[in-house]
């Protein structure tokens, strides 16, 4: 399976309350779509079926936001304060946490009540062009069956304790007022939706006629795949892996090529970089250099949200990468058995007086690049030389050094 990377992250939720969560990231290549995975009831995103889904799309390409709802896991908040409507808009939050950070998903992938609830935003987030469940409920007063005797006295009381999968939990009247209140078939039958419904035939938690509810309520385009000999929890990696590549296969038929993919197939490729205003911030840039994307802006200090580096770190990011590149192609080429090589550069305006570097007679302040080769394990005496001119024949060196031409016109 390919690596992939996992971020911890946290933002706002829907009661204001600060969530956990992780992006799981494709670790080689710019993710083919963003989704969101919504865990099931009382769970974690910490759950076997949720850290297992989320990797194997990861490793697909896809990179996936999986987080704790409000009063859950490693989120802030009180549990009996949640119901079924603050984890729909929790997921909306999760949504534009992804849309101001990265890009808004296109896919919902829902477990149990999750599947619920990505079912009921689905049709909250503009982006989104599928969506798969994964052992859901076809109505959301399902889950009060998990309360048994305690519904009651719930009821009654307007609010006990009860224990979910041996935990004990604080449920209040309005958590039940608020479950009975939902329509999710008229949700779903409005959804205008790709719908992947994916449930186990023995699912012993949620019985396989929810799945057949949730696939009539449905318009097309749906589809059903059963998840044979899986158990709720998919507790069995196969199966949480299967899930996985059901999802991928089938989300990549209704998940059109974004904006940005456009671009690059209008774009020469290898000689075009795009930079667009974002409407973010008062500088953040969305650039596009051929498959590869990130953001450029300014600092905190200058007024910018600090998403990305600034123009002039993008310049030394140039010089540094093309440094440590023509350095091991140099030792590749000479069989040297050179150690990892990182540069730092560091750029500045100083008066050209004062630049002992400088031997070119000009005047006022210019542009100085220091640069700092750092090879792990050093490197021997006599080749140290040597290592300083081939850093010295870097292309971007002699093209920051040498005087270019800009030309500048207006597209029409």
């Amino acid at each position: 399976m390919a690596q992939h990377d996992t971020h911890r992250i946290t933002f706002t939720g829907a009661l204001g309350e600060t969530l956990a969560a992780r992006l799981d990231m494709p670790s080689d290549a710019t993710p083919r779509a963003f989704a969101l995975f919504a865990h099931c009831f009382t769970c974690s995103k910490e759950t076997k079926a949720a850290k297992r889904v989320s990797a194997e799309l990861a490793a697909q390409g896809f990179a996936v936001l999986r987080f704790d709802f409000t009063g859950l896991g490693g989120s802030e908040g009180d549990f009996a304060n949640t119901n079924f409507s603050s984890n729909v808009a929790d997921l909306v939050a999760a949504s534009d946490w992804l849309r101001d950070n990265h890009h808004a998903p296109s896919l919902l992938i829902g477990h149990s009540l999750g599947g619920a609830a990505v079912l009921a935003a689905g049709g909250d987030i503009p982006e989104v062009k599928a969506i798969a469940t994964i052992g859901a409920p076809a109505d959301v007063e399902h889950v009060l069956h998990n309360f048994g005797a305690d519904l009651d006295r719930i009821d009654q009381d307007g609010v006990a304790e009860v224990s979910l999968a041996g935990r004990p939990f604080t449920i209040k009247k309005q958590f039940l007022e608020n479950a009975r209140a939902q329509d999710l078939k008229e949700r779903i039958g409005k959804l205008r939706r790709a719908l992947l419904v994916l449930h186990a035939p023995t699912d012993a938690q949620v019985g396989i006629e929810n799945a057949g509810a949730i696939f009539s309520a449905a318009k097309h385009p749906k589809s059903f795949m059963s998840l044979d000999g899986a158990d709720h929890l998919l507790t069995d990696r196969n199966d949480a892996r299967f899930a996985a590549h059901v999802i991928a296969a089938w989300a990549a038929r209704y998940l059109p090529e974004s904006e940005d993919d456009k671009a690059v197939d209008d774009m020469d490729s290898g000689d075009v970089v795009r930079v667009t205003e974002t409407g973010k911030g008062k500088f953040q840039q969305s650039v596009q250099a051929g498959r590869h994307s990130m953001f450029a802006d300014e600092p905190a200090s200058y007024g910018g949200l600090d998403s990305g580096p600034a123009p002039y770190d993008f310049l030394s990011i140039g010089l540094a990468a093309c440094t440590a590149m023509t350095l091991r192609l140099y030792a590749d080429h000479k069989g040297i058995n050179l150690g990892k090589v990182s540069v730092d550069v560091s750029h500045g305006k100083v008066h050209a007086e004062d630049c002992a570097e400088c031997l070119d007679g000009r005047t006022g302040k210019i542009d100085r690049f220091e640069r700092t080769i750092l090879i792990e394990g050093g490197v021997a005496e006599d080749i140290t030389g040597k290592i300083l001119e081939i850093a010295d024949k870097c292309p971007v060196h002699k093209t920051l050094e040498s005087a270019s031409v800009v030309v500048t016109q207006l597209d029409r």
